[in-house]
């Protein structure tokens, strides 16, 4: 018997249910409710993941962003969150910024992608970002997938188990950051649009069982159809 099953809006959960993001959950009479579409998973201790969610910047997730506009001096970031991030030239440029001499736009232009963390957000001040970290900064080269954020920790799987079965099937470089945005470079392009359609597929398929084996599988017989090694 599955023990994991879809919960819809105002469905009473039980009282032991473990809820990780409490935006998507609210009590009444001492009952927690369901506020969004979910996956009540029963299988140990009963646990309630949000199937729509929109992200909330917290403080040290790493996240993918887009350069949405240039300012004088910082750029300001679509998250995929109703919260618009800044980036500091003086983070970027890791030195003290000068106006009459650097140009913004030279270094980020709007329509670029960038890996940054998360420092400081209080919902009263746009998310502050930073770059000064090693793996941090512009993205040059691969492509960006956007997904539902609620839709990540199945990308990623128990342990890793899903991101690292892509990995090992396609060969390419996969990083899922937790605003729902993912980068990918493969070495062999002809896996890319195959990779893409897997991670369409696990969005799609977040709420059922058994996805990492039939994600492997759908992988192999497009590579055969494509006649892609």
């Amino acid at each position: 018997m599955d023990k994991r099953r879809i919960v819809v809006p105002g469905e009473r959960l039980p009282p032991e249910t473990i809820v990780r993001d409490p935006n998507y959950v609210y009590e009444y009479n001492g009952e927690k409710i369901a506020a969004v579409v979910g996956l009540l998973d029963e299988r140990e201790k009963p646990v309630f993941l949000p199937l729509q969610t929109v992200y909330v910047p917290r403080p040290g997730d790493v996240i993918i962003g887009l350069v949405s506009s240039v300012a004088i001096m910082n750029w300001y970031v679509d998250i995929n969150s109703p919260y618009v991030a800044v980036l500091t030239a003086q983070d970027f440029l890791g030195r003290p910024f000068n106006p009459q001499q650097d140009e913004l736009s030279r270094y980020l232009q709007v329509g670029d992608y960038i890996k940054a963390k998360v420092v400081s957000f209080d919902r009263a001040r746009n998310p502050l970002l930073t770059v000064r970290e090693e793996g941090l900064g512009k993205i040059n080269t691969g492509k960006i997938i956007e997904i539902q954020p609620a839709k990540i920790p199945r990308v990623v799987g128990k342990k890793g188990s899903m991101l690292e079965m892509l990995k090992s099937q396609t060969g390419c470089e996969i990083f899922a950051a937790v605003n729902g945005r993912i980068h990918i470079q493969c070495k062999n392009p002809e896996m890319e649009p195959i990779l893409v359609l897997a991670i369409k597929m696990i969005e799609e398929q977040a709420h059922l069982t058994g996805l990492t084996d039939r994600v492997k599988k759908y992988i192999e017989e497009l590579k055969v159809v494509r006649g892609v090694e």
